[in-house]
């Protein structure tokens, strides 16, 4: 240890945070197990599996929010969920990081993975922990990036992650994050109903597949299926403001322009096995009946929308596919139908 009396002083107080922080952590753990919930920091290993990351990128030196660093590679355990440490043995270390932390050396830098808006410790747990007690805003940090299409964010809820994972899931099982890096988000409110996505890409793999007369990969089906059944819904969605407009479902599930892409097509089919194929059969159209039975005023511009017939069955589709294949719009080419996804 250092002889340094500046350094000695700040060692000492450094045990009596030590001794504060420890203190911290035991009530916390208390009041975790009283709702059942551990505190602990994210697992690293645990996000990277759930959310099938793979990729890394290394994006130098930066100085990073102390208060998005909520996880950590291997040690997660050993801190709770606020950076306080769980364990007695942790003081000398802690201390002396702490002493460093107030003089003129400061600390070195940390090493860091991002995933979304969240950072995982790979190494200097101590030193985060350290400046959280000091009130430091940031940290200098080596950082490593897994990009992610899920929106990930420091204190999420296990059902909040749970949700997560079924989204990376459905997103991985489509291979939109290849095919359509920059897609517009699909979330559900209900991860249960990806199923049902799922189910309207199959059905469209079906009839590509018939028209190609040959197979076509799930991927590939996916991708058209994205830009010409999912995206006009989501783009109609937003010209006309319509989740903006309606009444919040609930604040801590709100309705998604995937929800009410389904109740969409749902709604259209519905109509369509009652009334037949003369019935309302556009997006629009679908719009304007859900916006009524909300009870909000419908848009003038949205009343005179000029869409084409929604391609949600089988015929509208290949019609839909015929018809873009003739103004060559839609991805295809030659004498059969070919899928381009790039």
């Amino acid at each position: 240890m250092s002889d340094d009396p500046t350094f000695q002083s700040n060692y000492a107080q450094g045990i009596s945070k030590f001794q504060s922080a420890r203190a911290s952590a035991f009530w916390e753990e208390v009041i975790a197990l009283l709702r059942g919930k551990p505190a602990e920091l994210m697992s690293y290993e645990d996000i990277r599996a759930r959310l099938r990351l793979s990729e890394e990128s290394y994006k130098g030196l930066q100085n990073i929010e102390v208060e998005k660093i909520a996880g950590s590679v291997g040690r997660y355990r050993d801190f709770t969920s606020n950076f306080l440490p769980k364990s007695s043995k942790m003081q000398e270390r802690w201390s002396r990081i702490y002493a460093r932390a107030n003089g003129m050396a400061g600390l070195p830098p940390i090493e860091v993975y991002q995933v979304g808006d969240v950072y995982f410790v790979r190494d200097g747990n101590h030193r985060v922990s350290v400046a959280r007690q000091i009130d430091a805003k940031t940290i200098e940090a080596h950082v490593t990036e897994l990009r992610t299409p899920i929106a990930l964010h420091p204190r999420m809820s296990y059902s909040e992650l749970d949700a997560a994972t079924a989204y990376a899931e459905f997103i991985s099982q489509a291979g939109l994050a290849n095919t359509r890096p920059h897609h517009q988000a699909l979330e559900l409110s209900e991860p249960s109903r990806y199923g049902e996505l799922m189910e309207h890409i199959h059905n469209h793999q079906h009839i590509l597949a018939q028209l190609e007369e040959r197979d076509v990969s799930l991927k590939d089906a996916a991708a058209h299926w994205y830009d010409n059944v999912y995206r006009p819904a989501v783009t109609l969605i937003r010209k006309h403001a319509v989740l903006d407009a309606v009444p919040a479902r609930d604040d801590a599930n709100p309705r998604t322009e995937a929800d009410l892409y389904l109740w969409m097509v749902g709604h259209l089919q519905y109509v369509r096995e009652e009334h037949g194929e003369t019935a309302t059969s556009t997006y629009s159209d679908a719009l304007v009946d859900f916006m009524s039975e909300q009870q909000v005023s419908i848009p003038k511009e949205l009343l005179t929308e000029r869409d084409s017939r929604a391609p949600i069955t089988q015929t509208q589709v290949m019609r839909a596919i015929t018809r873009y294949d003739d103004s060559d719009d839609a991805g295809f080419s030659g004498q059969n139908v070919h899928v381009r996804t790039a």
